[in-house]
């Protein structure tokens, strides 16, 4: 299954606020809950794959890439869902999405696929590439790639960088203080759920 690319409104209204993949609000729907409807009743799997999906077009990731991350998951220390969430959150285009360089994941992606991005003094066009503690993020040192992430910087005054990065917005440079805690992890999300959904496939 290729990585999403239609409506964002659309997925938004259906699983709830998803910061990675927009920042648009979707129009308030009419309230119908005072008709007469029969209440749908939600199986179990019907939940723990809205939680799967939620986690899967927040970070822009294909159904393949999401089981690979859950199957290095188990194998490591810890508790899975924890586990995954760091992986995740620790991927570059993500590192530059909390760092205020792009407004979205869709938009850091893009980034570093054009080759804005230096990690360490070194371009990185890999959005999966999997950030370190005291990893160093900086734009390139041409023009246009300063320019569009200054641009991108404003939208870092208005957005709470986390405590496991630190941005330096004047030099356009961003700092991986270490791996994040899942406190940190402001996405409302039960990732046990997510690993309940790829329990026989993982």
């Amino acid at each position: 299954m290729s990585r999403y690319r239609g409506p964002r409104l659309k997925i938004i209204r259906r699983l709830g606020e998803l910061p990675g993949l927009t920042h648009k609000a979707p129009k308030l729907k009419p309230d119908y809950s005072n008709q007469s409807t029969p209440s749908k009743k939600v199986s179990q799997y019907c939940i723990r794959l809205e939680e799967k999906q939620k986690l899967r077009f927040h970070y822009g990731l294909t159904e393949q890439q999401l089981l690979k991350y859950v199957r290095i998951a188990r194998k490591a220390k810890g508790s899975t869902g924890q586990v995954l969430l760091q992986l995740l959150e620790m991927r570059l285009d993500n590192i530059i999405f909390r760092l205020g360089m792009a407004p979205t994941i869709p938009g850091a992606r893009q980034l570093v696929n054009h080759k804005h991005i230096l990690v360490n003094n070194r371009a990185i066009n890999v959005p999966s590439y999997r950030c370190k503690p005291k990893d160093i993020i900086t734009a390139r040192d041409r023009p246009e790639s300063r320019a569009i992430i200054a641009k991108n910087n404003k939208f870092s005054q208005t957005y709470k960088v986390p405590n496991h990065l630190t941005l330096q917005s004047l030099q356009n440079k961003g700092l991986v203080n270490e791996i994040i805690d899942r406190e940190s992890i402001d996405l409302n999300i039960n990732e046990l759920l997510v690993v309940e959904y790829y329990s026989r496939k993982a």
